[in-house]
This record gives structure tokens, C-alpha cells and sequence, in this order.
């Protein structure tokens, strides 16, 4: 197949008329049970989160992943810059401004796919999944060709070193040297996260490689004469979940005091949800003009044009974006989760009142390209999104997000996570 249609063509068609099951879920059960340590998790994950993940996996293009890391290696580039650092702090709340070093583990960019290449859809710190992707990855079998050759490439086995590489590189970028002690996976009622399982997956990998790990509720520490405690227990590092990410709620207090005195390594943190998280960013990094006043090079502008225009709502623009709303989709800056997101062309009025009052951007609509799955006999479309999972301008996963309706809601059948393979 591949020696007769373009690659674009092979991936379009496969994500159409593929239907083989590539998902081994003994093995991935297996797999999750020894390396959470949890011989009870696979019976948590099925009654409970049934739709965690897809049977079905996504073909792309070696030219569609390329295209998605030049857009993100454009963003972190153009972060590095002053005027936008200084663009992106002004709007943004005053314990963004500390910054102790850290890059930010796990930075998420979410892609569609359109027929004119990747299309950024948002940028996200913790973002999740990226510890039950890499298993998910390896619970794949070879139903074809195709698949056979995505697996061989999928580098999946180059993941668990690279994330300790993270972790380490965290540490050494505030403290200097060395490594931590302990780390402190951190959210907010840890165990009824819907992800909670990949914290167990994070604490073990940690553990094995002699670092001493907990799972922490936010609330339940202490920060008292310059330590961050989760009982008697020091932490040194934070792998913070919390989406809370100016640390401003109360139970957030002993994290948000530690963070900043410089007392404890926090990672991803407020500065860095800040620069590059932060919805109303994406109105910088769309806007030519801006960039180009700000000296960003003609290659980087090329691959930004992959970051759909992005404006503030105000009440001088309201009008305009309320007459063209089916052109855009509206999201909360601060947002996260595709929570009170909204369809321009689902938009009604009562809504579009409070959009207009409470701190939105609007993005020009990109569709997602579709996934057909086949479920009980009949093939069903479903959308679908790929996120790659980063750490300094360095992929260390791609995965997709198949679902149905305006957001990713992990509630769709036949939907879920995804393995990604490059054809």
C-alpha cells in the first residue's frame, strides 16, 4: 500500500478502513498491574473508567508529526524572547513572575489534523496520560503491515529513561546538582482523579529508579521552617497536578508558600503554566505583525501559521465574533479540561452573555479529522486529537484522543486514548 499512495493518503485511508484490533488488553492489564504494583487496578479501570482506552489506534504521517514538532519547537522558541515573556506576564497573575529554573515536565500540545497539515489547538502543563500511553503502547500486537511498522518505530522503550531524565533535569536546573530524595505526585483528592491510576504508575517508576516517592493530597501538607512535609516526610519535589496553577486556593497554602520562598522544586509550575499554558498566549503567537515587530525569524513564522488565529473577547470585539461566532470556538483562558468550552455555532445567547464577562479567547475553528471505529458490526466516526507529550522542545510521547461530541470527554464507546503510528 505504501509503495503506491502517498503517505498522506495511506494514513487517511487506514484511519477510514482499518478496523483490525491491535489492543492486547491481557497484556496491557498485566503490564499495569506490574508496574503500578496494584493487583486490584485492572478491575478499578474497567468498571470504572470503561472508556479509557481505544481498541483502535490512529495512523499519521511522518510529515503530520514533523509538522507538529516544528509548531512546538517555534512555541518554546518564541517563549524564549523577552517581549513575549514580558507580553505574556503582564496578563498573568504575580507568582508567575518567580521562576527558579524548571522547564515544566509533561507540557501537552493538542493537535487536529486538517487537510492542510497539524493545527494547534491548545497548550497544556500536567497534562495527563502520558505514563498509561506508554504502556498502552506496548500492549499493541501487529494486526498488519502498517501496524507492524508503526510498532517498530513507536520508540516506546525510550520513555521511561527519558522521564527520569526530566525529573533529574528539573532538580539540577534549581538546585544545581545532584538528584532528589523524595518526590510528591500532588492533586487535589489524588485517588478520585479519573487518571489516578498513572500516579501509581509515576510513584513506582520513581521507586525503581531509588528515588522515594508519595501520592500527596495538596491539602494534606505542611510547610514549616523552610521544609515541605507530608507528615514527617520531607519533599523535595513536586510533580504537581494540581490545576489550580496560581496556587491561590486555600488548601493550596503550605504548596504556594514553599514555591515561593524557593524552598521546594515545583514542576510544572505557575511560570510555566504562565508562558505557555495560558490561553490568551495564543493571540500572541498568531498575531504576525507582533511577532514579526518582534524579530521572530521567517522559518518559526512558517510553522506558527499551525497555531489557528487566536483573539481576546472584549466588549469592542463582541459584536463582530457574536455575528461570525461559526467561525470560532471559545475557550476560558485560564481553562483546562475542555471545561465551558463552546462551539461558536452552539453558541446561545444566554451563554454568549457570560463568555462576554468572564475572561474568554476565541480560536478560528480547526476540525478534527475522524477515526472510523467499528463497534457490535457498524462502523461509527470519531473525532480525534493527538497530544504530544513534551519536555524541553523534546517529544517523549504522541498518543491520540478519539471521542464524540465538542470536546474530548473520555465517555465515548469505542473511544479513549489511542496509540499513534507513522506510516
Amino acid at each position: 500500500m505504501n509503495d503506491v499512495l502517498p503517505a498522506s493518503a495511506v494514513s487517511d485511508l487506514l484511519n477510514r478502513e482499518c478496523f483490525c484490533i491491535t489492543l492486547d488488553h491481557d497484556a496491557l492489564c498485566r503490564e499495569v498491574e506490574r508496574v503500578a504494583g496494584d493487583r486490584e487496578i485492572c478491575a478499578s479501570v474497567a468498571k470504572e473508567r470503561p472508556n479509557l482506552f481505544s481498541n483502535a489506534p490512529v495512523f499519521l504521517s511522518e510529515a503530520v508529526t514533523h509538522g507538529m514538532t516544528r509548531i512546538v519547537r517555534a512555541i518554546e522558541s518564541v517563549a524564549e524572547l523577552p517581549a513575549y515573556q514580558q507580553a505574556s506576564l503582564a496578563w498573568a497573575p504575580p507568582i508567575a513572575s518567580k521562576h527558579f529554573g524548571p522547564r515544566g515536565a509533561f507540557m501537552g500540545y493538542d493537535f487536529h489534523v486538517s487537510s492542510d497539515g497539524p493545527k494547534l489547538i491548545e497548550v497544556n502543563t500536567n497534562a495527563g496520560g502520558a505514563f498509561l500511553n506508554a504502556l498502552l503502547a506496548k500492549a499493541q500486537r501487529a494486526c498488519c503491515r502498517e501496524v507492524e511498522v508503526g510498532l517498530m518505530r513507536s520508540h516506546v522503550d525510550e520513555f521511561e529513561p527519558a522521564v527520569l531524565r526530566m525529573f533529574e533535569q528539573e532538580w539540577i536546573s534549581q538546585r544545581g546538582k545532584g538528584r532528589p530524595r523524595r518526590i510528591a505526585i500532588v492533586d487535589d483528592k489524588p485517588e478520585a482523579q479519573y487518571l489516578y491510576p498513572e500516579f501509581l504508575l509515576a510513584r513506582q517508576l520513581f521507586l525503581r529508579h531509588g528515588i522515594d516517592a508519595v501520592i500527596a493530597d495538596a491539602s494534606a501538607l505542611t510547610y514549616v521552617n523552610g521544609q515541605l512535609c507530608l507528615g514527617e516526610r520531607t519533599i523535595d519535589l513536586v510533580y504537581n497536578r494540581v490545576v489550580d496553577f496560581s496556587l491561590d486556593r486555600p488548601e493550596h497554602a503550605a504548596l504556594r508558600s514553599a514555591y515561593m520562598d524557593g524552598a521546594i522544586v515545583v514542576t510544572p509550575n505557575p511560570h510555566i503554566h504562565a508562558l505557555l499554558a495560558d490561553k490568551r498566549n495564543l493571540a500572541l503567537l498568531s498575531d504576525r505583525e507582533r511577532l514579526r515587530s518582534w524579530g521572530v525569524p521567517a522559518p518559526i513564522m512558517q510553522d506558527l501559521s499551525g497555531v489557528p488565529r487566536t483573539v481576546l473577547v472584549t466588549s469592542d470585539n463582541a459584536e463582530q465574533l457574536w455575528t461570525t461566532r461559526k467561525n470560532w470556538f471559545f475557550k476560558p483562558a485560564s481553562g483546562y479540561g475542555s471545561k465551558a468550552v463552546y462551539r461558536g455555532a452552539k453558541v446561545t445567547k444566554g451563554v454568549w452573555a457570560e463568555i462576554v464577562q468572564s475572561g474568554y479567547v476565541a480560536q478560528e475553528f480547526a476540525a478534527p479529522s475522524e477515526r472510523i471505529v467499528r463497534l457490535g458490526g457498524s462502523d461509527e466516526p470519531r473525532k480525534m486529537d493527538v497530544r504530544l507529550y513534551v519536555y524541553d522542545g523534546q517529544v517523549l510521547l504522541m498518543a491520540a484522543r478519539l471521542y464524540q461530541g465538542q470536546t474530548t470527554n473520555f465517555r465515548t464507546p469505542g473511544g479513549g486514548f489511542a496509540p499513534v503510528f507513522i506510516v
